[in-house]
């Protein structure tokens, strides 16, 4: 680790401090169309992706959380295409388009599998660094990527700073209202809310909408838009199961052991990285970025917006802006 890159890129107000590449013009300059999905052949995976922006570009994956989807980033990919980057937003294993190539391969849930399918993505698209971007957990798992595989990363941008989830810590209760914020997931660890998702899985993913972003006034046709990913057949299995997976309930697969010993050990990331936080998302943790600061050694730059979980869909300027100061 080169200590004195700590010190290259610092805030305290973040925003205030960025460079101002995004104004309200360029926000207001002709839309490029989000699409259409494009498919591609990736690890274990038929990829769906939209691709905007010049082949040549300095490439930055977009990646998307849950209950959520590529257009969390619908208004941050045109964004960043216009300013020359190759931008790819890919769905996650178990969401829109992407599907698994053989009816025979498990449906794997491990946090390591996302990060492999990611990187498995960047190979087929011939793309061997790039800038990741992602909130929950796309955060997770460009976490994962920037941590065990630096030199694939020119830089991060995570939302909610640190994500690797670390099983034993999730066995240790939380504060009532944080353990009321996760309602899902233990409802998804009962038969009970399996069925639940099975029967209600619009109606569940869009009361996690309001509750994870009470600011955000989005339209019945935005959110129905997303929701169509959700009647991916694999949907049911990988939400269920990554959740079951987070608390201990189902075994990692042993494919994954040496990466998730490694993860464990919740191992540093030195790659350039701004950590946003959502002042009215439910999950932010207290301390302005401070709880998860030291897991960040290299340059580094945290920022606070007023909005919810969602940030990207929620703040798509100030989050391309997070983008292409992190990528400079």
């Amino acid at each position: 680790m080169n200590v004195s890159r700590r010190t290259l890129l610092r805030t305290t107000g973040a925003a205030a401090l960025a460079t101002p590449l995004l104004t309200a013009g360029a926000a207001a300059s002709p839309k490029l169309p989000f699409g259409p999905v494009k498919q591609i052949d990736a690890g274990v995976l038929k990829v769906g992706y939209v691709e905007l922006g010049p082949a040549h570009g300095t490439p930055v994956l977009l990646l998307h959380g849950f209950p959520y989807d590529i257009h969390s980033y619908e208004q941050v990919a045109p964004l960043l295409a216009r300013r020359g980057y190759r931008v790819v937003v890919p769905y996650f294993r178990g969401h829109g388009s992407t599907t698994f190539r053989s009816a025979a391969t498990p449906r794997n849930v491990d946090q390591a599998a996302f990060a492999l399918d990611t990187l498995a993505l960047m190979d087929a698209l011939g793309i061997q660094r790039a800038v990741l971007a992602g909130y929950d957990w796309g955060s997770r798992t460009a976490d994962i990527i920037a941590a065990l595989w630096p030199e694939r990363v020119k830089a991060l941008v995570s939302v909610t700073g640190y994500l690797i989830t670390n099983l034993e810590f999730n066995k240790k209760p939380l504060p009532p209202a944080a353990e009321n914020a996760w309602w899902y997931q233990y409802y998804f660890a009962t038969e009970r809310g399996a069925a639940g998702l099975h029967q209600y899985k619009r109606e569940i993913g869009e009361f996690i909408w309001k509750f994870n972003s009470p600011t955000w006034k989005y339209s019945s046709a935005t959110y129905a838009r997303t929701a169509a990913a959700f009647d991916n057949p694999d949907y049911e299995a990988i939400v269920i199961g990554n959740y079951r997976w987070r608390q201990s309930l189902i075994p990692a697969e042993p494919e994954y052991a040496e990466l998730e010993s490694e993860l464990q050990k919740a191992p540093k990331i030195a790659v350039p990285t701004i950590t946003i936080d959502g002042r009215y998302d439910p999950f932010t943790p207290a301390g302005n970025g401070s709880s998860y600061r030291d897991h960040f050694t290299g340059r580094y730059q945290h920022r606070t917006f007023d909005v919810g979980h969602n940030v990207p869909q929620e703040a798509p300027r100030e989050f391309a802006q997070a983008v292409i100061d992190a990528s400079r």
